[in-house]
């Protein structure tokens, strides 16, 4: 009794697909495409932080292939650096970087420190000592 069923459930099966009927999954023949576009996108943000005296931000456009931005940031001399780029095909990342401002530095930061005369003694090293403890010793 199985075995006939099997054999017409089968048989419906092979009649089913010879009919060419569409179960609603699309044509065989007008595949649409699902490549994906070209990238498109344009951001930009900043951070200025009086209390710590941070400022810095970023800003950066696409599309397709044409990429371009350009960030900056409050270096520690009081300078700002800004970097300008562009994304150039096989040539890459292309920048160009450019400094606003004077160097200064206070009273007691990197330059006023960074003299000849070191405050602090290197540190001086020396191979491990062999510790030898006796049996009756705790360690």
């Amino acid at each position: 009794m199985n075995a006939k069923i099997l054999i017409l459930l089968g048989l419906a099966a092979l009649a089913v697909a010879e009919s060419g009927e569409n179960l609603g999954y699309g044509d065989s023949e007008s595949h649409e495409s699902f490549e994906s576009s070209e990238a498109k996108y344009d951001f930009s943000w900043a951070v200025s932080d009086e209390s710590s005296e941070n400022h810095y931000g970023h800003q950066e456009a696409r599309d397709g292939d044409n990429t371009q931005g350009s960030y900056y940031v409050l270096l520690p001399d009081g300078r700002r650096q800004t970097v300008t780029y562009y994304v150039d095909g096989d040539d890459g990342y292309i920048a160009d970087v450019k400094y606003s401002g004077e160097a200064s530095f206070e009273s007691g930061s990197y330059e006023s420190s960074s003299s000849s005369e070191s405050s602090f003694e290197a540190p001086r090293y020396a191979p491990p000592q062999r510790r030898y403890y006796d049996s009756n010793e705790s360690k």
